[in-house]
Order: structure tokens, then C-alpha cells, then sequence
């Protein structure tokens, strides 16, 4: 059965769900976001309300183990943890979600750019979505390397013949219609690995999204998009780094340095500490910003067995992270500069993820780009009720659960809930129309989709969703078994 099918749990098998059944599912529009990271596994569950926000319902964490540098690496703990956080997400909700958007991060996520066209049969027409749909499905076709996979096609600008430029072709007359398209691709095994994850846990994996795309959807606004921004997300294992400008994708990356390094850093410079007291000290007291004045604030760490104390330098500390910071940020900079993206950014630098947190990091970024930096939260387009949630570490895991319910609502058509007249409740009382009632019904179809429009249409497609399912199901039935595949550090460097 597909990712894309619906069913749910009765008496210990799988049924499809009736019609009054998926009904329901689609009216309650609840979408839960799966965000599978290197220091931690967070599910987000969330919906659209009567008043078109869309709210949090609730959300579960658990620490991350069988992930490294945002790759699974050993699928039963990975498995575990996806149970956990999924088992604790229903139990707070009194729900059977089963449906999750999952976002994918590493090192083996590549960006390329490809020109593709296609002719059209009749030049004189105006060109639809359907002819739009066409050149995106030959797109997703495109020859890569062994052992890749096309993840999404991101159209640049669209090219109506050889000459004119555009960002919407729709209604305009052409022979050829062809764009510069950013094609995302990952490693096929670490993207089945993903999939049997979410498999053993018995749950239906919607899509899987590039993690700074979902971290963008709630961290930028859509001036910043149009007139150019870095988004850069410091998540435990990796540094993503995505361009918006014009209001289109215009480069991604991966950089695989990130917190756990400073970390790691921290264990290594002052030694006779654990790894778990070093992140304890690079968030409680650790600074991008070596500052004199601190020179003679110590920090006492609890000896190891019985033995005493050991002391550290608050400033001594700042150096460990500001040099390790520093590179991350360089490595940013050549990034940008390599794709010839620095000059797009009249809005600058947005950083987000837990890295983003450690104080100082605005003021660095600001000397060593010469750009506006801001660190961002996940407060667009969501309703943030309780102030735990404005927690860059959630930007991923948000901007999942804000696509899955795009994405329902580009399925499965909900009716609006900007109208008092029609509230969400009596959408299960609906009954048949009288006779009368049909009459005066539009006949026209334009006006009949009018009718049927939300409050924002997602950026997707309800084209693009399917295929994204086909291709995540094409990837399982290939090599469907779940064995246990696990890598240890040593065969997972060699294999990187």
C-alpha cells in the first residue's frame, strides 16, 4: 500500500477507510510534522481553525540517537524513538494520527542547476497548469547520478519560447515552454533508510521535504523572499544554508559542521568533563563574543567520581566557540559567494535552528558578513499560543506540520472557514440540497472553483504532491525489506 492511501488501525488490521470515514480525516485537516534530527526527534501536530489560523494541538520530543550529521544510521533506535515521540504526540491528543510529513537534512542533499523545455501542440492556445504539470513531470525525470534521487524541481523563472522571461506563464501563448530549474536530489539508501523508520513505526509518510524549505515557511516572511534573504539553519550535525530571492528558491546547501562540533570542541579543549557537561556549558554560558571583562568569571563543573571540581574561564570559553563559529559562518559566506548569491541579499542573513540560540551570534554574523542578520523564530503564518513553541530548535519540525496541512487542503479542497454563515460543524450534518437549491447553484465552473477556494493556497500543487508520493513509494518497492541495516562511525565516514 502507498504512502498516499489511507487507512487506518481496526482489530489489528489494516482497512481502508470508508468515505464518511476520510471524510472526517480530511475535514479535521490535522497534519503532524516529523522532524528527525541529529540531537533530537520532535513530532508537531496542528490544523487550520474556524478562523483560518492554523494552531498547535500539541507535540512530543525525544532525544536523538541513530542519527548522525542529519543521516540515519541505525534504523531500530531511530524506529524507537519515532515510536515515542508519535505514541506520546496521540496519547496527549486522545488521537490515532498516522499520516506525517518528514523532513530530510544531510550531507548527501545536493543542488544543480538544468534547463528543461518542452513543445507544445498547439502554440496558439495559452498555456495552463496542465502544460506547466507536463514540463515539471519531465523534470522529475531528469538523468542524474547512480545511486541519486530527484527530491523536487524548483522552476527558477519560466521561458515562453527563446525570449521571454516570467515567473507565471499561464495565459500567455508560446511554442516552447522551458525554465532553469533547481533540482534537489539525496542518496537513495539514506532516503529508504527514512522510509523504513517510519514504516516500522506503522506510519503513512506524506512527503519528504528538504528541512530548510520547511524551516523557511514559518521563519520568512514573503518581503524577505522578494527582495533577497539567506536563510541559514545550525541544527545539531549540519548547516543548511537555502537563497530566496524575487520570492523564488534560488540555492540550497549543506554544510556538515554545526553545534554539535562547538560541543565536541568545548569536551576536547578543557577535558575532565563529559560530553553532556560541555552542551550543558555552551548553552548556559557560552558566547560567540570573547569578552574581556569576563576574564575572571569561573565556572565550577562538578568533578567526575568524587573527583574536585573543575574550573573554566567564561572567557576562555567564548574563544573555544567563537573559532569554531567563525568557520561555520566563513564556510556560509564562500557558500553564497561560490553560487553567485551574496549580492542577492538586500535583506540579509536569517539564522534559525537550536545553533542559532548562543549568544553573541548576531553581532558575529553581522562583523564577519557585513550584512543585516536576524535570528528567526517560528512565528509566520502559525498562531503561537504558548511561548515554548518560539523555539528556533521547532523551525523544522512547525514548517512540517504547516506544509502537511497545505498539502490536505490542496487534496482534498476544504471549504473555507472564513464563512459565519457555514461553520465547521455542521460539515458532517450536510445533507442532501433540496431541488430548489440546486437550481440556483452557479453553473459556471469558473465560479464553481471560486467557490471551493481556502483561505491561501499552498505552494504545492496538488499535482506535485502525488508525485512526490510515487516517487517515495517507487524508492520502498524497489528494496522493501527492513532489515536492520545499521553503520557504525567508522563505516559511516568511509561511506561520506
Amino acid at each position: 500500500m502507498g504512502f498516499f492511501d489511507k487507512f487506518t488501525k481496526k482489530n489489528n488490521e489494516e482497512e481502508l477507510l470508508t468515505p464518511e470515514e476520510e471524510r472526517a480525516q480530511q475535514h479535521n485537516n490535522i497534519a503532524v510534522g516529523l522532524d528527525i534530527g541529529t540531537t533530537k526527534i520532535v513530532s508537531f501536530a496542528g490544523k487550520r481553525n474556524q478562523n483560518g489560523e492554523v494552531e498547535i494541538l500539541g507535540h512530543s520530543l525525544r532525544e536523538s540517537i541513530g542519527v548522525q550529521r542529519g543521516q540515519v544510521i541505525n534504523i531500530t533506535e531511530t524506529s524507537n524513538a519515532i515510536n515515542f515521540v508519535m505514541g506520546d504526540l496521540n496519547k496527549k491528543l486522545n488521537m490515532n494520527l498516522k499520516d506525517v510529513m518528514v523532513g530530510i537534512a544531510g550531507q548527501h542533499i545536493h543542488s544543480q542547476r538544468i534547463y528543461g523545455d518542452i513543445k507544445r501542440n498547439n502554440p496558439d492556445d495559452v498555456i495552463t497548469q496542465d502544460d506547466i504539470n507536463h514540463l515539471l513531470e519531465e523534470m522529475f525525470k531528469t538523468p542524474i547520478d547512480a545511486g541519486k534521487q530527484v527530491l523536487d524541481v524548483i522552476p527558477q523563472e519560466y521561458i515562453i519560447n527563446t525570449d521571454i522571461r516570467i515567473l507565471e506563464p499561464k495565459g500567455i501563448t508560446g511554442r516552447k515552454l522551458g525554465s532553469e530549474f533547481n533540482i534537489i536530489t539525496g542518496d537513495i539508501n539514506h532516503i529508504r533508510n527514512i522510509g523504513r523508520c517510519v514504516k516500522n513505526c506503522n506510519l503513512n509518510m506524506d512527503s519528504l521535504i528538504l528541512e530548510p524549505i520547511a524551516s523557511s515557511k514559518v521563519v520568512l516572511d514573503e518581503d524577505e523572499k522578494e527582495i533577497g534573504v539567506a536563510l541559514v539553519d545550525i541544527g545539531g550535525g549540519t548547516t543548511d544554508v537555502i537563497v530566496f530571492s524575487d520570492g523564488v528558491m534560488r540555492h540550497s546547501a549543506v554544510i556538515p559542521i554545526a553545534s554539535n562540533v562547538i560541543s565536541d570542541d568545548i569536551y576536547t579543549v578543557f577535558g575532565g568533563i563529559t560530553r553532556d557537561k560541555a552542551e550543558i556549558l555552551k548553552i548556559k554560558h557560552g558566547s560567540c563574543m570573547p569578552d574581556d571583562s569576563t576574564q575572571n568569571h569561573l565556572i565550577s563543573i562538578p568533578g567526575v567520581h568524587g573527583r574536585p571540581p573543575k574550573t573554566i574561564s567564561e572567557l576562555e570559553l567564548a574563544k573555544v566557540i567563537h573559532s569554531r563559529m567563525s568557520e561555520i559562518i566563513e564556510r556560509v559566506v564562500a557558500e553564497l559567494k561560490n553560487a553567485k548569491c551574496f549580492d542577492m541579499l538586500g535583506c540579509g542573513i536569517v539564522f534559525t535552528g537550536g545553533g542559532s540560540q548562543l549568544k553573541g551570534l548576531k553581532e558575529l554574523a553581522e562583523f564577519k558578513t557585513g550584512l543585516t542578520v536576524r535570528i528567526g523564530y517560528p512565528e509566520e503564518k502559525i498562531k503561537i499560543s504558548d511561548s515554548e513553541y518560539k523555539n528556533p530548535s521547532f523551525s523544522t519540525g512547525l514548517g512540517l506540520m504547516l506544509l502537511g496541512i497545505e498539502r490536505n487542503e490542496a487534496l482534498y479542497g476544504y471549504p473555507s472557514f472564513n464563512s459565519p454563515e457555514q461553520p465547521v460543524d455542521d460539515f458532517e450534518e450536510e445533507t442532501e440540497p433540496a431541488e430548489e437549491v440546486e437550481i440556483n447553484k452557479p453553473d459556471n465552473e469558473e465560479q464553481k472553483k471560486k467557490d471551493k477556494k481556502r483561505p491561501k493556497d499552498p505552494d504545492k500543487k496538488p499535482w506535485l504532491w502525488d508525485q512526490l508520493g510515487k516517487i517515495l513509494d517507487s524508492l520502498l518497492t524497489e528494496d522493501d525489506s527492513l532489515e536492520d541495516d545499521n553503520l557504525d562511525d567508522d563505516e559511516y565516514d568511509k561511506e561520506l
